[in-house]
Order: C-alpha cells, then structure tokens, then sequence
C-alpha cells in the first residue's frame, strides 16, 4: 500500500488517510469543506461547500497521478437531502465521466458541514 498526502488538502483529523493506494486503484476518505491553508470549515452554501470538497479531491487525485476522469466510485453524504439538486449540479462539473455513485442524506456530518464526498479512483 501506499499513502496519499497533500498539504493541498485538509490534513486528516483522526487516526485516517487522506487516500491510500493499493494496485491500482485509490482509495480516498471521505472530504468535507475544509479549507486546507486554514484547517477551519467553509461555513457557506450547499454550492460552495461542494465546490470546496471537489476542489480537495481533486488535490488528492493529482498527488496520486490520476484525475477526475479516472473515478470509478463516489459515496456521497447530504446534511439535507433537500440540497440533492444543488449539490448536484457542482458535483456534475467535476465528475464528468460519470462514475457509478450512491447519494444518501444522513442525519449528521463531521464538523456540522452539508455534504461529504469519498472516491475510489484507477491510478
């Protein structure tokens, strides 16, 4: 195995990777809207929130050597499964070769943010 680490991205706030590969696939945790220069939480829209958790993975994703392209699998957790569409017109911009991906509303998110996002991608 070998772990994924980026200054470009939240550093991760517990006993956990930011991603680890194994084969050739990546395997991410899950990023929430972190600003990474600052470690403090993006208190903002649903939009702005995601903009920010695409924009760290996408971070991770070239510190691995591989891209949004090459997304296999997302796990997407909604604060509000009302901000369903919101979110999903960010999510679009990024993930653009249409991974397989499942989508749920939980009842509570780390750090009280509205959405969280995991990948598995091919390196």
């Amino acid at each position: 195995m070998k772990y994924i680490s980026t200054d470009k991205a939240p550093a991760a706030i517990g006993p956990y990777s930011q991603a680890i590969i194994t084969g050739n696939l990546l395997f991410a945790s899950g990023q929430i809207a972190i600003i990474p220069e600052t470690g403090e939480i993006l208190n903002g829209t649903i939009e702005e929130q995601t903009e920010l958790v695409c924009k760290n993975i996408g971070e991770i994703l070239k510190e691995a050597g591989t891209s949004y392209d090459k997304v296999v699998k997302t796990t997407c957790f909604l604060a509000d499964i009302n901000d369903f569409a919101a979110f999903n017109g960010v999510y679009g911009k990024y993930f653009t070769g249409k991974p397989a991906r499942s989508c749920v509303a939980v009842k509570d998110l780390p750090k009280k943010v509205l959405c969280e996002i995991e990948i598995i991608a091919e390196v």
